[in-house]
């Protein structure tokens, strides 16, 4: 999968968003046993470990040029309690980043290595863990009433993968419900109204062959969707609604939230 970033943006960006994330929980004085509105089964503190624990997952995999996947300690059942304070939490959550960041850097990103989806090197776990962090940094900003915004390249880079992600032919073989979005007619069309002509924000959502496909395009579609590009990263990824004022939505509305029902990630 192409990315509009490079790898080292990448690295970089696993240290920026989770700093990030560690200030805000700093700063807010977290109560980690709130409930995420975005992931309403876990509290502050399973999602915070979640995420850490995906950090250190993917290094070991990374540093020892995994064939294979270890035990993956980021998917297990979380504790809903804790005993480390916010800023706590926050330091282990940016130690895990450091560590992770450093591992990729030292990482030939062309080198062989098991990876859940096609790829096999390291540049799908950067881009991956880019993704993840800014998205889970989203869920912690909601859970605690804060802002959310996030640099242009990294929402179109993060948009451009969920888009490259989802319609992966696997994408059936896990999910074969998703077979029934295909049709004919059935286009989305996505534009981000705060970003310039060259940024070519624009997203096509093409349900009408045998596969999910989409491509960056400004196209007719069955139902066009145009808000701030924060928030259609928002939107796409499951996290924020689409009757926010924000969105203006022409069209066939009752295709746009069938498919945001069927194409939840991450």
């Amino acid at each position: 999968m192409n990315s509009t970033m490079a790898y080292d943006g990448h690295c970089a960006e696993i240290v920026t968003q989770t700093g990030l994330l560690a200030s805000c929980l700093r700063e807010a004085g977290a109560d980690l046993t709130a409930t995420v509105p975005s992931c309403p089964d876990w509290n502050l503190s399973q999602l915070l470990h979640h995420l850490g624990e995906a950090h250190r997952w993917v290094e070991e995999i990374v540093r020892t040029r995994a064939d294979r996947p270890p035990p993956d300690t980021a998917l297990r059942v979380l504790p809903r309690d804790t005993t480390r304070s916010p800023a706590e939490v926050a330091d282990w959550l940016t130690e895990g980043a450091d560590l992770l960041a450093a591992t990729l850097r030292a990482t030939n990103p062309d080198s062989r290595l098991w990876t859940p989806l096609p790829s096999g090197n390291p540049r799908f776990f950067a881009r991956r863990m880019t993704h993840e962090t800014v998205i889970h940094r989203a869920d912690a900003t909601l859970a605690l009433g804060a802002d959310f915004t996030v640099g242009q390249p990294v929402a179109l880079d993060a948009l451009d993968e969920w888009m490259a992600l989802g319609s992966l032919p696997e994408m059936f073989d896990f999910h074969p419900d998703r077979r029934a979005l295909l049709g004919p007619g059935r286009t989305l069309h996505f534009h981000a109204t705060d970003t310039p002509p060259d940024a070519a924000a624009d997203w096509l959502v093409d349900l009408t062959g045998d596969t999910l496909a989409w491509r960056r395009a400004q196209e007719p579609a069955a139902v066009s969707v145009h808000g701030p590009l924060t928030d259609l990263l928002l939107l796409i990824y499951g996290r924020i609604p689409a009757d926010r004022a924000t969105f203006d939505i022409t069209g066939d509305a009752e295709l746009l939230e069938f498919w945001l029902a069927r194409v939840l990630f991450g």
